[in-house]
């Protein structure tokens, strides 16, 4: 899977979880990056930072349409965050079974009602702030920012770089939603852990076929099925080399060959 970040896994503390509300000490919540914990219908992580409490603030007052929302919640005293910490709404929904094309679709849809509730927002200042390895990768991207890429996808860089084309307006969108939609038979999809970048949601959507070829085997034809440029995968896919490049550059362990074999099947996948 795409690389990830590596956090505290350590439990929040007493009054963490009672500055939210929780009635009773947290268990652990399987699934995403494992740092989360679960308390009635709380689900505690780490942060906190600026960018989270625009984000809180920012989706307060969604109305979701064809799509469901892990909504923050606030303290008993108003804040987003208590002590490094914060809250959502545990919400209905199961990891969906990424070997079906009909999932991909279902998760383009989700983000594409995800991406039409929020385009009214404004741009906020702290995500200028912003310098962990994801956004410095999606600066790369957009050739906001320059780094030296692996040796291993130097040459597919050039390449992608050669496919890419203006993708339209941005706004605030999600940019990690390959895992973090889950699905529900008898209610609309859930939106969680939102990932926010100021892009094209088409931007947002590529890192979603780009997530899907790469990781997840998805075949070919998915790009056509869900109507997604060429253009808007590349970019995703330089996203992601990026990503990689910075990890390894500070000393994470990644099998870089591994990677290297997906992105450039993925990026055969779409002709490039």
């Amino acid at each position: 899977m795409p690389y990830r970040a590596l956090v505290s896994v350590e439990q929040p503390s007493t009054s963490v979880w009672r500055a939210f509300g929780a009635e009773e000490p947290p268990r652990p919540l399987a699934g995403g990056q494992g740092s989360s914990w679960i308390s009635g219908d709380l689900v505690l992580k780490p942060g906190g930072d600026p960018v989270h409490e625009w984000l809180a603030e920012a989706l307060a007052g969604l109305s979701p349409v064809g799509f469901r929302l892990a909504a923050s919640i606030r303290t008993l005293d108003g804040t987003w965050s208590y002590e490094g910490w914060s809250a959502t709404r545990w919400v209905e929904g199961a990891e969906p079974d990424r070997t079906r094309l009909s999932t991909w679709l279902a998760i383009m849809e989700a983000g594409r009602a995800f991406h039409r509730a929020v385009a009214h927002l404004h741009r906020p200042d702290c995500l200028d702030a912003r310098h962990d390895r994801w956004a410095v990768a999606d600066r790369v991207a957009w050739g906001e920012h320059d780094i030296r890429f692996r040796p291993e996808f130097a040459g597919l860089s050039q390449r992608l770089h050669r496919a890419l084309e203006p993708l339209g307006a941005s706004q605030l969108v999600h940019g990690d939603l390959a895992g973090n939609v889950l699905l529900s038979p008898a209610l609309p999809p859930a939106v969680i852990d939102v990932s926010p970048y100021w892009r094209p949601p088409e931007y947002a959507e590529g890192v979603v076929i780009a997530d899907a070829l790469c990781w997840h085997d998805a075949p070919a034809s998915l790009l056509s099925r869900a109507g997604v440029s060429v253009a808007a995968v590349a970019r995703a896919l330089l996203f992601r080399m990026a990503t990689t490049s910075r990890a390894v550059s500070a000393g994470v362990r990644v099998d870089v060959h591994d990677e290297a074999r997906r992105y450039e099947r993925a990026a055969e996948s779409i002709g490039v």
